[in-house]
């Protein structure tokens, strides 16, 4: 029986069913593009690549040359990294694993002629797609901010140079000045980021501009790791930072950028510094492809198949797949289960049962890290977690060092795994 590519409710076995057809079509080696070069993109090119014994052909699509993490962009903020600890290359992935590697932005996917249009003009055709564009913002989601407003109002949220012009505006603070940031709606892109990012903040201040103020204005009730932000904030930074959440107006709020004001439920704050994090969707490439329910993709829980199109596979932020958070490490842990996948439909090797895990680590100050983790499996309706663990409050420094620690191993493996 053929399968529908625009309707698509399938499991594990609608890929393997896949193999078949696509090795009898008689075009040489399947070709597998993926689009979008970070944790998930990456991790999934490189593996599949290493993996299949040169039996597939894959191109992957990144625009940067060089990639500059999100995560742990926080600890460059806060003093702890260098810029340009947070650059990796592509090379090796050319170099070592034979992957086709086109710096271009992806702007259309035709899925009847199964193809990917370039925005040089250049048009690529695949068997297998994998999409992992991560995010990007949702339009008017805070009044009077608009991605024009960027270079006034950074969201430094993706990886690169609003990072580095985050950081010089902090550094250029008047004395005593006022950091504002907008924080995000659920769901987001690490869900314990921008709370890290106002303890790195918070600790720049505390070394520099020890008088300085932070204001969040936040629409959500609660966050991710919130007794142990809350904890680390009033020992390390006791009476700089101020969170305002929905019960006080932080669900009403508008920026004008340039002002430089923030209007919370009306009322009018000046600030020096802000850094508004929009509400977020997937990477636009998605809903040009017709994959998405209005701001995420939907996928089936054991391949990261999208539900629309068996041959699409969509990776990271820019899924919609159940429990996993949005996070370096889901989309690292998903992109080798949809590796596996992929190679098992068109070379016919093993697939073995789908397991995720993913752990988020935060440094509140220096040495003082915590961390959120679980491990998941799929079901029929959604990616469910059934385990998970989290650092405690009132824990020793020494097992805050040894955590914070950990996490910097964590980074040096995972950008390994990412770009061999």
């Amino acid at each position: 029986m053929a399968l529908n590519r625009r309707v698509f409710m399938g499991t594990a076995g609608a890929a393997m069913l896949a193999a078949p057809m696509l090795r009898a079509a008689g075009h040489g080696k399947p070709k597998v593009l993926v689009i979008g070069g970070g944790a998930g993109g990456a991790t999934c090119a490189r593996y599949l690549a290493k993996d299949s014994d040169g039996a597939l052909d894959v191109t992957l699509v990144e625009p940067t040359r060089t990639y500059y993490t999100c995560f742990f962009s926080n600890l460059y903020l806060g003093g702890f990294r260098e810029y340009e600890s947070l650059g990796h290359s592509y090379g090796k992935l050319a170099s070592e694993y034979g992957i086709n590697v086109i710096h271009d932005w992806a702007t259309g996917v035709d899925r009847d002629a199964k193809t990917v249009t370039l925005a040089g003009g250049s048009t690529l055709s695949y068997d297998v797609l994998v999409l992992s564009p991560g995010i990007d913002f949702v339009e008017g989601s805070v009044p009077g901010w608009d991605i024009t407003a960027q270079n006034a109002m950074p969201h430094a949220y993706k990886g690169g140079s609003q990072t580095q012009l985050l950081k010089a505006q902090i550094e250029a603070m008047p004395e005593g000045g006022v950091f504002a940031m907008v924080a995000p709606p659920n769901p987001y892109r690490c869900p314990p980021g921008p709370y890290e990012r106002i303890s790195m903040v918070a600790h720049h201040l505390k070394t520099n501009n020890p008088t300085a103020k932070i204001l969040v204005v936040d629409p959500k009730e609660k966050f991710s790791k919130q007794g142990l932000f809350e904890e680390g904030w009033q020992a390390h930074y006791a009476g700089m930072v101020t969170r305002i959440g929905p019960d006080f107006g932080g669900d009403n709020v508008e920026v004008r950028p340039d002002a430089m004001e923030v209007v919370i439920d009306g009322e009018v704050n000046k600030v020096d510094v802000c850094n508004v994090i929009p509400a977020q969707k997937a990477g636009l490439i998605c809903a040009a492809a017709g994959l998405t329910d209005g701001n995420w993709a939907p996928v089936a829980p054991d391949t990261m198949q999208s539900r629309m199109d068996e041959n699409v596979y969509i990776l990271g932020d820019a899924s919609a797949q159940g429990d996993m958070p949005k996070s370096g490490f889901s989309a690292n842990s998903q992109a080798k289960v949809a590796a596996n996948a992929i190679r098992g439909a068109l070379t016919g090797s093993r697939v073995f049962p789908a397991r995720y895990s993913n752990t988020c680590w935060s440094l509140i100050a220096p040495e003082d890290g915590v961390k959120v983790g679980a491990s998941y499996e799929p079901t029929p309706e959604k990616i469910a977690s059934v385990s998970s663990f989290i650092s405690q409050t009132g824990e020793d420094a020494a097992l805050r060092k040894t955590t914070y620690e950990e996490s910097l191993g964590w980074y040096a493996g995972i950008t390994a795994d990412m770009f061999g």
